[in-house]
């Protein structure tokens, strides 16, 4: 089985969106622009968010299994996916790569 890097890529705010709808929390987003993660053996990354990794997840499966064209050559390699976690108010974009 591969291991799968995690690499968070942007961080979006809609603040609008946020003072409309949103109760106010304290701590959003546990994730910074640049912060990379391993996972091995489809195990959840120590320190990653609980509900991107649910987002995540099938594709770290694929991608961990050999999976490749997860979206039909959409991605210039095969072996990644380009994927946002289901925040809507807060979207973090992940890099998801099979590693050797």
């Amino acid at each position: 089985m591969k291991k799968v890097k995690i690499t968070v890529k942007r961080i979006t705010v809609y603040d609008d969106l946020s003072k409309e709808y949103e109760n106010p929390v304290d701590y959003p987003c546990c994730h910074k622009e640049g912060e990379e993660f391993i996972s091995q053996e489809l195990e959840k990354p120590k320190g990653f968010c609980d509900s991107a990794w649910s987002t995540l997840f099938p594709f770290v499966k694929a991608l961990a299994l050999g999976g490749e064209y997860l979206y039909d050559g959409w991605m210039k390699d095969p072996r990644s996916v380009m994927i946002s976690c289901n925040d809507g108010f807060r979207p973090v974009t992940f890099l998801v790569e099979a590693y050797e």
